[in-house]
């Protein structure tokens, strides 16, 4: 065999133990439930699928021929499982928003605790006006920036994470519903609210969970078990989960919580060194939204880049009336399975 030959043979024996080890952490994610560590490799499914499926192309015409229509055809259905998380395009439509209904709006932002344009943030809040806001990575300079909007969201409660620089918040143009009080949960991991909207209260909370494992994002949400169980019969729930849609940590969160995943809104963090472009289509879809009750999602859209390595998402919602507010049964609509990249109307 020539030298050329040899170097070949071993390209493409790399590219097929390559493309074994994709398979291999492939498969390896959907076992999360079984343990943290499986779980931590779901997250990358996206990725993984369309780095395993590269590789499989690559070997068709090889002497692995055989392994890579197999392992092609094992990082589509792998990817399949994601589609509930690409971007949308700006073609699709949400739901109309119903006319007897008021149609208020959530804004979930991690702020980035050292974000060096805060003034940008400030800015995206007053211009989309939303009536609460959930805020992640919540550090002290933080509190000095938020203080400008106090006379906008009079209402509002900031827990403190042990470090100083991942806390959350929770800030309100609506006032808390009487009797209650706004409380932070273990860590401040959690910030909940009970929010009188015209009559009718309902459960706001703001979360940020940890790193997926070896981190200790397992355990933080073991630990955040009772909250999210506490939380009323309806409520909606946004934040920073650090765990795209289909893992384990999330599908455990809303079983905990009682409560329904909303359709993602797409990619929303990417390493903050790469464009806003990639965060878009190559990111991760880590800041999740959960409802129950009479919680009524509509819409969903990722907004303009402010100066974190996350993308803000702004949610429209609507209740019903204070008269026929839904007691124990679960009436939570997912209605946006399709939404555009930007509010409507």
């Amino acid at each position: 065999m020539t030298t050329g030959g040899v170097r070949l043979s071993i390209m493409t024996q790399l590219t097929f133990l390559a493309m074994m080890a994709c398979s291999a952490a492939l498969l390896a994610g959907f076992f999360g439930a079984l343990h943290p560590a499986f779980d931590s490799f779901s997250h990358f499914r996206m990725h993984l699928s369309a780095l395993a499926a590269l590789l499989a192309l690559a070997l068709l015409a090889g002497p692995y021929r055989l392994q890579a229509v197999a392992a092609l055809v094992f990082a589509i259905v792998c990817f399949a499982t994601t589609t509930s998380a690409l971007p949308k395009l700006p073609t699709q439509q949400a739901i109309a928003k119903p006319a007897d209904r008021i149609v208020y709006s959530l804004l979930q932002m991690n702020l980035r605790f050292n974000n060096p344009t805060p003034k940008k943030v400030l800015s995206l809040i007053g211009r989309t006006n939303p009536d609460v806001i959930t805020l992640d990575e919540v550090s002290g300079m933080w509190s000095k920036e938020l203080g400008y909007i106090a006379g906008a969201y009079p209402y509002r409660i900031l827990c403190d994470y042990p470090n100083g620089i991942f806390g959350v918040a929770l800030l309100s143009r609506r006032p808390f519903a009487a009797g209650t009080a706004p409380r932070c949960e273990p860590r401040g991991a959690m910030a909940t609210a009970t929010i009188d909207f015209n009559g009718v209260p309902v459960d706001v909370a703001a979360i940020h969970l940890s790193w997926p494992w070896p981190k200790e994002q397992y355990w933080q949400i073991g630990e955040l078990a009772e909250p999210l169980a506490g939380l009323g019969e309806t409520a909606i729930m946004a934040g920073d989960c650090n765990a795209v849609p289909w893992s384990a940590a999330v599908r455990r969160v809303a079983r905990l919580s009682g409560m329904t995943l909303m359709p993602s809104a797409g990619p929303t963090w990417i390493h903050r060194t790469l464009p806003d472009f990639l965060r878009r289509y190559a990111g991760l879809p880590i800041d999740q939204v959960f409802s129950k009750g009479g919680v009524t999602i509509l819409s969903s859209a990722r907004l303009e880049d402010t100066g974190s390595d996350h993308l803000p998402v702004l949610i429209e919602f609507t209740l019903p009336p204070a008269s026929d507010a839904p007691g124990d049964e679960h009436k939570s609509a997912l209605a946006a399975n399709e939404a555009p990249d930007r509010p409507q109307g």
